[in-house]
């Protein structure tokens, strides 16, 4: 699942449920678990300059990567943090975690080949799903569909939950790019 989606679907989830007044928390918890993606992703490209096909065919696969990534995609560790957040009642680290939480749940259904290690470091287990939030040959494009979709739909959810311009701009922006970037790869 795309990080901006789980920005927003985080946001729905956990704001309009469990904690309106941690949007902040949310949206660290939600995008927090991609970063080591994002860093790895501007080294690969802009330091080494490897071509885009070798960076996620080969690159992404090295263990050092691959073992931050687990680290935060993991339910245990992240489970683990929650409850020391919660035992030392600092509110916005148990929300960041829980929205880490559902941010690798989210991601479980939809991730191939690039499959996380969501008990790490207790298990090494990939769940590799049948399906892809970016790949045709795993129905990618369908995936991204239903992705586009549903985050159309939420949105209202989501701007009736933010109070800064500068933020509930920045949902209708994920929005217009999705649509965007859907009819681009897809149609």
């Amino acid at each position: 699942m795309n990080t901006p989606t789980h920005y927003i679907v985080n946001l729905v989830l956990l704001g309009k449920t469990i904690a309106p007044n941690q949007t902040i928390a949310i949206t660290v918890g939600a995008i927090l678990p991609d970063v080591p993606i994002f860093i790895f992703y501007g080294i690969t490209k802009f330091i080494y300059q490897l071509p885009d096909q070798q960076i996620w065919g080969k690159a992404y696969y090295d263990p050092f990567w691959q073992t931050l990534i687990a680290i935060v995609h993991s339910f245990p560790l992240a489970a683990i943090a929650l409850l020391l957040c919660l035992w030392w009642q600092w509110d916005a680290g148990a929300m960041a975690c829980l929205s880490m939480i559902c941010h690798s749940l989210l991601d479980v259904p939809v991730h191939h080949e690039d499959a996380h290690r969501h008990f790490f470091p207790f298990s090494d287990y990939r769940f590799v799903s049948p399906i892809s939030y970016w790949d045709p040959a795993h129905y990618g494009q369908w995936v991204a569909l239903v992705e586009v979709v549903g985050v159309l739909a939420i949105t209202p959810l989501a701007l009736g939950l933010l109070q800064s311009a500068v933020s509930k701009f920045l949902v209708v922006g994920i929005n217009g790019f999705y649509l965007f970037a859907y009819c681009r790869f897809y149609l």
